[in-house]
């Protein structure tokens, strides 16, 4: 490298410089989408599952007539989704754990988890 023209030895910089961040840095996890309806005021399945450190997207499709609200403390949302319709819902990557959801119009009824592991 001692007698490396000096555009040479810039460019050899620069390729150990891009090696090193390509291996340094984390790849981004690609996300993971979820599925679930509601109907006779019951999300179906009300369990899901899905990886940790990953993002998260929920499609939630209301079949009923009526609204109904998902609604997650843990998962730190509120949101509702009129009847006959769908939202989608997009989450950061998650620990591993049990996060409960729920319908906050039909709380008795409508009731579910994600479980990330």
């Amino acid at each position: 490298m001692k007698n490396m023209p000096a555009g040479a030895l810039l460019k050899f910089a620069s390729m150990c410089a891009v090696f090193t961040l390509m291996t340094a840095t984390p790849s981004l996890a690609q996300e993971v989408t979820l599925h679930t309806t509601i109907k006779n005021h019951r999300f179906q399945p009300s369990e899901l599952k899905a990886p940790a450190n990953t993002p998260i997207v929920i499609v939630v499709r209301n079949l009923d007539p009526t609204p109904e609200e998902f609604e997650s403390k843990t998962l730190r949302v509120e949101k509702v989704v009129a009847g006959n319709s769908e939202i989608t819902l997009r989450f950061r990557p998650l620990t591993p754990g049990r996060y409960r959801f729920y319908g906050d119009f039909n709380e008795a009824t409508a009731d579910g988890a994600i479980t990330v592991e």
